[in-house]
Formats: C-alpha cells, sequence, structure tokens
C-alpha cells in the first residue's frame, strides 16, 4: 500500500472522531435530556439518536422500532417529516444493498461476469448510503433541538444546543474522512497483483477462484483492467511458449 502511514493516520482520526461522537450522543442524552428508557416516554425517543449514530449497520432496524413507539405512545403521527421520508428510505435502500450484496458475491453460482458488472453499482450505493444517513442523522437532531428546545429556545444557543451543534460537526468530519479513505485510489488493492496471484497458483483459474478476487476488489471497474491484465499476460506466456 502507498502511503502507509498516511493511511493508518486517516483511519485513526475517523476512528477517534466516531468514537468521540458516540460519547457526544451519551453525554447529551444521558445529561442533557431525560436519560435512557422504554416506557413510552421522553427517554424512550432517546434511544433514536443514540442508536442511529452507533448503529448505522446493526441496530438501525431497532432505532426505527423507538422512534415509532415513542410517536404511538405520545399520539403524535409517523412518517410526516423530510426526516423520516429519507429515513425509512435509507433503511430500505441499505437492506436491499445487503440482499444483492448477499446474491451476488456469497453465493457461489453468480458468475463472475455479473459481480464485475454489479461491483460499481455496489460501491458507489454503499458510499451513497453512507452519506444519507449521516445526512439524516443531521437532521434529526436539529428537529430534535427545534421541537424541544422551548425556553431557552434553539436560537438563543443554550448549552444542549451547542453541545449538539459539535455532534453534528463531529460526524460530518466523520463521514468526510471514511469518504475520503474509501476512495483514494493509491490505497485500494491493486488488482493486477490478485490476478498475478491467481495466474501462478495454477494458471486456468475456475469461476470460483474469479469470484473470491473479484468480491476483494474495492471498484469494480478494476476487474475489466484485469480481466485485461489477464488476456496479455496469457498472450505473453503463448509467445514465450
Amino acid at each position: 500500500m502507498e502511503n502507509l502511514k498516511h493511511f493508518l493516520l486517516a483511519l485513526c482520526a475517523a476512528t477517534a472522531a466516531g468514537l468521540v461522537s458516540i460519547i457526544f450522543v451519551f453525554r447529551w442524552v444521558l445529561y442533557f435530556k431525560e436519560g435512557l428508557a422504554w416506557d413510552g416516554g421522553l427517554a424512550e425517543f432517546n434511544w433514536h439518536p443514540v442508536l442511529i449514530v452507533t448503529g448505522f449497520i446493526f441496530l438501525q432496524g431497532i432505532a426505527m422500532v423507538a422512534v415509532f413507539d415513542f410517536h404511538n405512545a405520545a399520539n403524535i403521527p409517523n412518517m410526516y417529516s423530510l426526516h423520516s421520508w429519507l429515513g425509512l428510505t435509507a433503511v430500505i435502500l441499505y437492506g436491499l444493498q445487503l440482499v444483492l450484496g448477499v446474491g451476488m458475491y456469497l453465493i457461489p453460482v453468480t458468475p463472475a461476469s455479473w459481480r464485475a458488472a454489479f461491483m460499481p453499482l455496489h460501491v458507489y450505493s454503499g458510499l451513497l448510503l453512507f452519506t444519507s444517513v449521516i445526512a439524516v442523522a443531521l437532521m434529526g437532531i436539529t428537529e430534535k433541538l427545534i421541537f424541544g428546545l422551548k425556553d431557552p429556545k434553539y436560537k438563543d444557543s443554550p448549552p444542549e444546543a451547542i453541545f449538539v451543534n459539535v455532534l453534528g460537526v463531529l460526524l460530518v468530519l466523520f463521514g468526510g474522512l471514511i469518504l475520503w479513505i474509501a476512495t483514494r485510489t493509491s490505497w485500494k488493492r491493486p488488482s493486477d497483483q490478485i490476478l498475478h496471484s491467481l495466474h501462478t497458483n495454477g494458471g486456468g483459474e475456475d469461476n470460483s477462484k474469479v469470484a473470491s478476487a473479484l468480491s476483494q476488489l474495492p471498484d469494480g471497474s478494476d476487474a475489466y483492467g484485469a480481466g485485461d491484465a489477464r488476456k496479455r499476460s496469457n498472450k505473453s506466456d503463448e509467445q514465450a511458449n
């Protein structure tokens, strides 16, 4: 990997921003709000921002359950805000992304050509969903401050408002660092090395080996370049023989 030290520095910075964001969101609901509970009261709603920040992948379903249950207990309409629309859309698209990813890359019978063709869309969709969830989280915490702060109001910049604004900045910083790391070409696995390894391990690689190699490529466009490299390598071998 090129610039390994820079990569590790960026990765550590992103991890630190994410961990501090989790600390901030817990501090917010435990210190400024009513804490955490599951009784239909205000404390139950606080699970929503906590789980959105800490459980984008594993706990996001429970976060949706918490906010719907709170709204139902408080007789508040569901799905009326842009935050709720985009949040539910992100959850649905994430589930679709997961299903398609499993179908394409974990089922052995899927043709390698399909996997290579789907990879650019799979990578783009993942980055888009990650960015969208951060945007939805920012909308949600701002909405909560506007509706929740009465005296003083959000516009008066009380300590809670400033604290949560810093949380929003940390989330943007975390997202920006992750996107920068994920899109750095010099930090992607070189596809030529993967194809060279398969070639030297036995020549005619079968579909499962090619699929395994493609599953390691971070960008589907490299798969086509790797195919050209394999053709050139085979042609060179024929000429040498």
